[in-house]
């Protein structure tokens, strides 16, 4: 099990991952949030709980992106501590929505987002916030990753289609393997 945990003056976050077990569980207080993390989680086979408590009477800003800081945290350690693949990528098609994904676990945290929403809303949850989370989850994470918005139907399928993508990305670069990552073997 691979845990973290966050508490500010404005959230409190915990994450418990793993690759072998079963079950998802989901406890936040931003719905729309909860939906695509259980999507990232299933398409990534990575087995776990996410609970945050935060101030969403505010907005959900800080819940979001304490998630993402806290979830990217436990997935650098179930990925730093173990030999691995290192690079994934999946393209997922949502109805005429379609999102390219690619991963590498190489220690250098970094986004590259191409994408617009049509909407500013999915439901309450501000589309922005989309971009936030990725941004700061690849950088605790440790991971660079891009992602690329090839045509969209609408926004709550950008969205849900992000999610997938990176969890399905995620799937093949954290599969075990017989070889080094690097061929400077060492990638933190």
């Amino acid at each position: 099990m691979y845990e973290a945990f966050r508490q500010t003056e404005e959230t409190t976050v915990r994450v418990s991952l793993a690759l072998e077990g079963e079950g998802i569980e989901i406890d936040v207080p931003v719905g729309f949030l909860g939906h695509m993390l259980e999507l990232l989680l299933f398409n990534a086979g990575v087995y776990g709980r996410i609970e945050a408590r935060g101030d969403t009477h505010v907005d959900d800003h800080h819940t979001v992106e304490d998630v993402a800081i806290t979830l990217g945290r436990a997935l650098k350690e179930l990925w730093t501590s173990r030999q691995i693949e290192r690079y994934g990528w999946a393209a997922v098609p949502m109805d005429e929505t379609l999102v390219l994904a690619a991963v590498d676990a190489s220690g250098r945290g970094s986004l590259s987002w191409k994408g617009c929403f049509p909407s500013p809303k999915c439901g309450n949850f501000d589309t922005e916030l989309i971009p936030e989370f990725w941004r700061a989850f690849s950088r605790e994470a440790a991971l660079t990753l891009h992602l690329q918005a090839l045509s969209v139907d609408n926004s709550h399928h950008l969205a849900e289609a992000t999610f997938k993508a990176v969890g399905r990305a995620l799937k093949q670069a954290l599969k075990s393997s017989e070889r080094p990552s690097s061929t400077k073997g060492a990638i933190i």
